[in-house]
């Protein structure tokens, strides 16, 4: 404990801060929040040790107040400084992902609410209908023009219309309320584990009575019932006191498993993630800090709420290549999570049918303790696997408005997708590719439409007409004929509304669905697609990765992958394992219910050790034979790997920066650094890019080393510097 006029260090949330000396203006304790000047401008910081700055007092400033909103434990702050350490991060720009909802400290705000009208009868236009998803994400509570805006896309124009035809209707002006998220949980006894999984399930209760850390991997066959065995131990931490987190990759995932968890727990859980109001992120934000929620489900940001008494976290699809934040820093969600739970002594699940290769290989040497489950719940079986070899299989033609195009769905495939409508059952068809096609070129002199701000050619969809760059955002007019020679231009590829189109042309009776981030915008839209699909509304089903996990519908029995060899050769060394994993999650869609499901693999080729292991489910083979592999060419697990990568809107200043760098690069016993050479992307939002890539063994400690060798080199101030520890994506 701190007495008033103690001299004490507190941390700030920004991106080169380590912590500055303040003066207490009452008592105070480690972990407390506080409010302080830095530069006559006001930040909420958190104190974390004793002053040691070694300044004359009479110029150390005084903290301006003592904010009553709970605490960090001390094993909160070990673990931001633990996380800056490893990713290179600064501890205070780790502390901004924690303190992101500003106002959560702030007296609450009146301003005019509107409420959904839903007695009104209006016509339903696109934006109005996201308006309407809007107030339904937020259990039609009443919102500010500017949350319904911010939530719903839509322009301030939209709503004040909406509120003049009286859809949108004026609420009384309130404080928000902060306890309207808190629920009581109990076992509502609705589901009844199986042998296999209830050993599971009481070898994790074991850990959590027991206390301390530990890690499970529960690793079950698509279908086997892994989200009940959690959702035990997620009840037993719970009733023992303890606040739970339950980490999914995307919010997307949680149109049925809002369902789910209602039913086993008799409320439903608090959902965080970044299409919520600021009025509703400020309540579960506080609701966390007091220890009044102890319940979230969300995406890599919930795991940096400000929980108290935090007792298991679970990780669901562990794998997922959605948990590496590459934005505001560079780190892991899994991994962090990992080494919070491991700081602070408490159990954490981690959940895959198909496991990541860090994640197995862990399993090996004995630090992780493997949970299986090898069976499908209520006796549903595993689905049939098949390739459909293209080289000697040729898609037959068929024409939109009497022009022939060119197909893309084998004869055999054609022919199973008839056969499964007849027998009134669902088709899934997967090709993880957005748009109608992803090149638009010239023919005759070679022209392609490219991003004018970005390394990357314009994809065109054709639902809306427009070329668009995948990585900025920037949409185009689609040119009639090219801007060079003036002959026309014609498309290249196949993305999944050219699937859509082939679909249309070749079974006109059938009832289809787009399903990708173009087409599925907000959670509710896909609650209402998954709904269509388990009323029969839907025949066929055509989507990216979203659907390639999480999603039960018992009356889909045929999964058709359009190409299954487009993510087997890019330059990422997890190519492989990636691949895997996206086509295994895919098939496991079939046949979840009481019929039997069967899956196609469209390939060029069928002789892949990774097509092979998918026909075959021999998924630890190929998990072995992968990581052996990576042993020989000592990738991670097996070696280390960080990224450095520096942009520039200047071409010059970033070649002159890179080869000072270059320049002053140590040399390593073991390992090496390697580059400066362009990135991939070269250009992103008309910033130049270069990477280095330095490697090393699974023992090395590059962190510091990279510290050192960037700290050598000033850095301009149109430079950035992203440095990424075992990164995830090469581009």
């Amino acid at each position: 404990m701190f007495k008033s006029g103690d001299i004490v260090k507190v941390l700030i949330p920004n991106v080169i801060n380590t912590g500055y000396d303040y003066r207490l203006c009452a008592d105070a304790e480690i972990g407390n929040f506080v409010r302080v000047t830095v530069m006559n401008r006001q930040y909420i910081g958190v104190i974390v040790g004793a002053g040691d700055s070694g300044l004359d007092q009479t110029k150390i400033k005084s903290v301006i107040e003592i904010c009553d909103m709970g605490k960090m434990s001390q094993s909160d702050i070990d673990w931001i400084y633990k996380m800056a350490a490893w990713t290179l991060m600064a501890p205070g720009a780790v502390l901004r992902l924690i303190l992101n909802v500003p106002d959560a400290f702030n007296a609450p705000k009146i301003e005019q609410l509107y409420k959904y009208n839903v007695d009104v009868s209006a016509k339903m236009t696109v934006a109005r209908q996201s308006v309407a998803d809007a107030f339904q994400s937020n259990d039609n509570e009443a919102m500010s023009i500017s949350d319904i805006t911010n939530i719903s896309h839509v322009s301030n124009a939209v709503v004040k219309t909406m509120i003049k035809n009286n859809i949108l209707i004026s609420s009384d002006s309130r404080e928000i309320v902060d306890n309207r998220f808190i629920y009581k949980y109990f076992d509502t006894n609705t589901v009844v584990l199986n042998n296999e999984q209830q050993l599971a399930a009481d070898s994790i209760s074991t850990e959590i009575n027991n206390g301390g850390f530990s890690v499970f991997l529960l690793d079950g066959i698509t279908g086997s019932g892994k989200t009940q065995v959690y959702f035990d131990s997620v009840l037993r931490a719970y009733n023992a006191g303890k606040s739970v987190l339950l980490m999914m990759p995307e919010i997307a995932l949680t149109a049925q498993f809002m369902d789910r968890f209602e039913k086993r727990f008799g409320a439903p859980p608090v959902v965080w993630h970044s299409n919520l109001t600021s009025a509703r992120r400020r309540s579960i934000w506080r609701g966390v800090a007091r220890g009044d929620i102890r319940i979230v489900v969300g995406t890599r940001s919930a795991l940096f709420l400000p929980w108290q008494n935090l007792g298991l976290i679970v990780v669901d699809e562990e794998h997922d290549t959605s948990y590496k934040q590459e934005d505001m820093g560079n780190y892991h969600a899994r991994d962090m999570a990992i080494l919070r739970a491991n700081i602070s002594g408490f159990p954490i699940i981690l959940a895959s049918a198909t496991p990541s290769v860090e994640t197995m290989h862990n399993v090996a040497l004995g630090k992780y303790r493997r949970l299986r489950l090898t069976s499908r719940f209520g006796g549903a079986q595993m689905p049939t696997i098949e390739t459909i070899d293209m080289r000697n299989s040729r898609p037959e033609s068929y024409k939109v408005n009497d022009e022939e195009m060119s197909g893309n769905l084998s004869p055999q495939l054609c022919e199973q997708i008839a056969t499964t409508l007849e027998n009134k059952k669902q088709v899934l068809l997967f090709i993880n590719r957005r748009g109608f096609a992803p090149i638009v070129q010239c023919k005759k002199c070679g022209w392609v439409a490219q991003c004018p701000d970005c390394s990357m050619s314009l994809n065109y969809h054709k639902h809306i007409n427009k070329l668009v760059c995948h990585m900025c955002g920037h949409t185009e007019s689609v040119p009639k004929i090219c801007p060079q020679c003036k002959n026309n231009v014609s498309t290249r590829g196949v993305g999944l509304e050219k699937i859509e189109q082939e679909i249309n042309a070749k079974f006109p009776n059938a009832k289809t669905a787009l399903v990708s981030s173009d087409t599925i915008m907000s959670r509710e839209a896909l609650e209402r697609l998954v709904h269509k699909m388990e009323d029969g509304e839907i025949d066929i089903i055509i989507g990216t990765q979203i659907l390639a996990k999480g999603h039960h519908f018992p009356n889909l029995t045929l999964v058709g992958v359009v190409d299954a060899d487009m993510g087997l050769f890019g330059t990422d060394f997890r190519a492989g394992e990636h691949t895997f994993q996206q086509l295994f999650q895919v098939a496991g869609r079939a046949g979840r219910g009481e019929f039997p499901g069967h899956v196609l693999l469209q390939t060029y080729q069928p002789e892949h050790p990774v097509i092979r292991a998918i026909c075959a489910g021999d998924r630890d083979e190929f998990m072995a034979s992968d990581m052996e592999s990576r042993r020989a060419a000592q990738m991670p697990p097996f070696g280390q790997l960080v990224a450095v990568i520096v942009e520039s809107d200047k071409e010059i200043t970033l070649k002159k920066y890179c080869d000072a760098l270059a320049a002053v690069a140590p040399q390593l016993n073991g390992g090496k650094i390697m580059g400066p050479i362009a990135a991939q992307i070269y250009q992103i939002r008309n910033w130049y890019r270069m990477r280095f890539l330095v490697s090393g063994s699974a023992r090395a400690n590059l962190q510091p080393i990279v510290r050192d060798w960037i700290g050598k080199v000033k850095q301009p101030a149109n430079v950035r510097v992203k440095i990424d520890v075992n990164p995830q994506n090469f581009s």
